[in-house]
């Protein structure tokens, strides 16, 4: 079983930075892809980044590469997103989930793969 708990979100300006942070416990929590979703106000969820299990493949959704840089620290058991130059259309509530890494998410989103999600932290750029 594994628990996270995302934390880190707040209201920035258009053009500032936050950084999320995902904490992970129970076991197995070094074997398993993370990574971040969002879901804007009306929207479906999508998927914002993932990571492999060492740290050393990193993915983006498309619009967010050179702005969001997602990372882990297996030794803290935490992953982290660091959001740069954010937009209102960023704005949005933001999980962090993991993954095995025999699924489809290793090469896409598929939300059916990760059967471990945190609660969410809300993130609101006004302009």
């Amino acid at each position: 079983q594994v628990q996270l708990v995302d934390s880190g979100g707040g209201s920035v300006q258009a053009g500032g930075s936050l950084r999320l942070s995902c904490a992970a416990s129970g076991s197995l929590a070094s074997r398993y892809y993370m990574g971040w979703f969002r879901q804007a106000p009306g929207k479906k969820r999508e998927g914002v980044a993932r990571i492999d299990i060492v740290g050393a493949g990193t993915y983006y959704e498309d619009s967010l590469k050179g702005r969001f840089t997602i990372s882990r620290d297996n030794a803290k058991n935490t992953m982290y997103l660091q959001m740069n130059t954010l937009k209102p259309e960023d704005t949005g509530k933001y999980y962090c989930a993991a993954a095995p890494a025999n699924t489809g998410f290793t090469t896409s989103f598929p939300e059916h793969d990760c059967p471990y999600w945190g609660r969410g932290t809300q993130v609101t750029v006004s302009a």
